[in-house]
């Protein structure tokens, strides 16, 4: 497994190189939602690489850029277990220089949803993604579908911006009682991470009326909020039932397929998860 820390350097490991490449972008604290999107490039491609880096221009002020889990050591074997043939390792200085001024902002789905919540977050990553796939030049670049937005932003960038690139979509990989794996699970105390289970229940609850023939928007999201909000250590930050390609929130009957996707603090810990309730034809 090649370890590169320079971007001349994985420019040059990539001309060097043949056959399909997958690319797997992470910021370390790898969990097994990750080691998912590993195997299935590892499947489907001849060269898988990963990068890791906390990219500083998707948090935003007060956020937890510096507290952020680092586990490069534990990372860097489990990506050595699965055999990857490279990994990215910059550090800031190679990604933003000191007169660095040059970013990428898509401005139709990023305007919604986690965009509000967190203004300038998707600039961050459209800033980091595009870098990150013209330095790695990619076939397949792989992305959870528990961040759903991110994911139809950076498909959006990449179909706009002309990447001959496929984004393949990975199912979201939870824990025994639902919660969905994140990074970020790691700030939850005990008590909090018993009580996170009820995001899922709550995402289940607006699934199971819709499936039983519910087509009312306001009712479903009503639902959802009653599940959440019967938990004392959880906070709304939002919840959304929205047109799954383009965002648009439902205000009355269902009519497309749509996305059901929370925020919901635990604590101080602010977790993101979605499910998705398909029209039948």
């Amino acid at each position: 497994m090649e370890l590169i820390r320079n971007v001349r350097e994985c420019q040059l490991w990539r001309r060097g190189v043949s056959g399909s490449v997958g690319f797997v972008p992470t910021m370390g604290a790898l969990h097994d939602g990750h080691l998912s999107l590993v195997r299935a490039s590892i499947l489907a491609c001849d060269l898988t690489v990963v990068s890791i880096y906390v990219n500083p221009a998707q948090f935003g002020p007060g956020e937890d850029l510096g507290a952020y889990p680092r586990t490069l050591e534990m990372d860097l074997q489990a990506l050595r277990d699965l055999q990857v043939s490279a990994v990215f390792l910059p550090a800031d200085g190679e990604m933003y220089p000191p007169d660095y001024s040059t970013f990428v902002m898509e401005e139709q789905l990023s305007a919604r949803l986690e965009g509000q919540s967190r203004p300038g977050h998707f600039r961050g990553v459209t800033t980091i993604v595009s870098k990150l796939f013209n330095i790695i030049r990619p076939d397949y670049a792989y992305f959870g579908r528990k961040d759903a937005q991110q994911l139809r932003v950076i498909r959006k960038m990449t179909r706009d911006l002309n990447y001959n690139i496929d984004i393949v979509a990975c199912p979201t990989v939870r824990e025994p009682d639902g919660l969905a794996m994140s990074s970020r699970n790691q700030y939850l105390t005990e008590n909090e991470r018993r009580r996170a289970a009820v995001i899922f229940r709550a995402l289940s609850d607006g699934k199971a009326l819709f499936e039983n023939g519910e087509r009312n928007a306001h009712l479903i999201r009503n639902a959802v909020i009653a599940r959440i909000s019967a938990e004392p250590l959880a906070k709304i930050d939002y919840i959304s039932i929205a047109d799954d390609a383009s965002l648009i929130e439902f205000e009355g009957e269902i009519t497309a397929d749509a996305l059901v996707s929370v925020a919901v603090f635990l604590g101080r810990t602010r977790l993101i998860d979605n499910i998705t309730l398909r029209l039948k034809n």
